[in-house]
């Protein structure tokens, strides 16, 4: 019930829910993700040793699911394989866009909320096509082939 599967061109990552930490927007990612609102969207930023962001249906970053989430800081690190809501600079502006850790990064922690973590297949993470050293912007970007929660996945 708390594992997402976010499948990649290069195969299944697998994402425990943290729902301890995070209980609304852990109940909003499997609400869009059991609608198929992921499917095809692109990793649009994507930064070397920092994260891979995705989550925007207009593939530009400034897209959403249009409904607002209050912030659920936590003290959970901002790690390798940590999964956290990219958001403006108002706190209560994530929506349904996120990003997958890539290296540690504590400057984020307690300004970002933490919803999940990779559990295996981090590997193909590291294979997303990289964007701009700085800006992150991707061209020709990688995409989510399809993100199911794993408890609707027929066995």
């Amino acid at each position: 019930q708390n594992t997402i599967y976010l499948d990649i061109k290069d195969g299944r990552v697998v994402i425990e829910l943290l729902p301890d930490l995070a209980p609304n927007h852990v109940a909003r990612i499997k609400e869009l993700t059991r609608k198929g609102f992921y499917d095809g969207i692109v990793f649009h930023r994507v930064i070397e040793g920092f994260m891979a962001q995705t989550g925007d249906p207009t593939g530009t970053g400034t897209g959403g699911s249009g409904e607002k989430l209050k912030a659920e800081f936590s003290a959970e690190p901002h790690v390798r394989g940590i999964l956290s809501m990219a958001r403006s600079g108002h706190p209560d502006s994530a929506d349904s866009q996120f990003f997958i850790v890539l290296e540690e990064a504590s400057h984020l922690d307690r300004q970002y909320t933490a919803w999940g973590r990779v559990t295996s297949g981090m590997d193909f993470v590291d294979g997303i096509k990289r964007g701009h050293p700085s800006s992150g912007a991707v061209e020709d970007p990688d995409k989510i082939v399809k993100m199911q929660v794993a408890a609707d996945v027929e066995k």
